[in-house]
């Protein structure tokens, strides 16, 4: 298990810094695009730096406005509360702030940068469609992901999947409002740029490989986040019935984005679960493994 949450760690690592990476990318395709040199490289370099400096210090908040998510009322919320602190006593952890959505739909999830800034936010309807020991499990699967670390690199992907998608999309808005004519020397010389055609393909394709990346960072860290939340409550059963549950449950999680995705403990979006010609498609980009592969393995234990 400890080998397992390192090889998370190393590879929250090498996923932000691909992140960072494609973003610089794009920045630099921008600027080949727009026509305005090194200046406009520089500028989308730097709206490129501020984005991932930003993410790193606010995409939690960022990532809670989003979702709508309010502050738990420790009266209201007494019994979620008191999960809470039991479960941060037994896993060594600092109790996270607890945020609320108003959402009918059963869904949860964890964000921050580390266990001393996390946050975890449930929903109504997971309070309300939950029994205690069901809820317990829930619980300790988030704050398994927040002792695993994988909230950081879920949450800068809210803001870093968001500005690769904005960058690029704005990008070809302005290349198509002014007619395809932009103004770079080296096209009125040469008559074209192999910079820019490579720019412009990397525009087209960056959102689809940051939404690829963005699916890759659930799939295997919420099966380990299952098994963590087991140890944690040292009972399966309460998991597993929640799992069942969330499986049976066909509501749409209105309060969740393409952006937010993959941060909740089930894919909350419509459309998973698609058996048509383009299923296989479909699966690249889903953030969660099936939940009757998370159900199996969880008998197992």
């Amino acid at each position: 298990m400890h080998d397992l949450i390192s090889s998370n760690k190393r590879r929250s690592v090498y996923l932000i810094a691909s992140f960072v990476v494609l973003l610089g990318c794009v920045g630099l395709a921008v600027g080949a695009l727009l026509g305005n040199g090194v200046i406009g490289t520089v500028l989308a370099l730097a709206f490129s730096a501020v984005v991932s400096f930003t993410s790193y210090w606010k995409a939690d908040a960022i990532a809670l406005r989003v979702s709508r998510a309010v502050p738990a009322d420790p009266q209201e919320y007494q019994r979620l509360h008191n999960l809470v602190e039991g479960l941060c006593i037994a896993g060594g952890l600092p109790k996270p702030g607890i945020y609320v959505v108003h959402d009918d739909a059963p869904n949860a999830f964890a964000t921050g940068r580390n266990p001393n800034h996390a946050a975890i936010a449930v929903t109504t309807g997971l309070l309300e469609k939950m029994n205690r020991v069901e809820l317990e499990g829930i619980l300790a699967h988030e704050l398994s992901h927040i002792r695993n670390y994988d909230i950081l690199v879920s949450t800068l992907a809210v803001t870093l999947v968001g500005a690769i998608a904005l960058l690029a999309d704005m990008s070809i808005r302005m290349m198509w409002w002014n007619g395809g004519r932009v103004s770079r020397s080296n096209d009125r010389e040469n008559g074209s740029n192999p910079l820019a055609i490579v720019g412009f393909v990397l525009l087209i394709f960056a959102p689809i490989a940051a939404r690829l990346m963005q699916a890759s960072i659930s799939r295997r860290r919420e099966t380990l986040a299952d098994v963590s939340a087991c140890q944690m409550t040292r009972y399966p059963p309460g998991l597993i019935s929640a799992l069942e549950k969330l499986k049976e449950d066909t509501t749409v999680t209105h309060a969740a984005t393409t952006a937010t995705a993959h941060m909740w403990i089930e894919q909350p979006l419509s459309g998973v679960g698609d058996a048509g010609k383009l299923s296989r498609m479909h699966s690249l980009f889903n953030t969660h493994p099936p939940l009757e592969e998370r159900i199996a393995l969880l008998r197992e234990m």
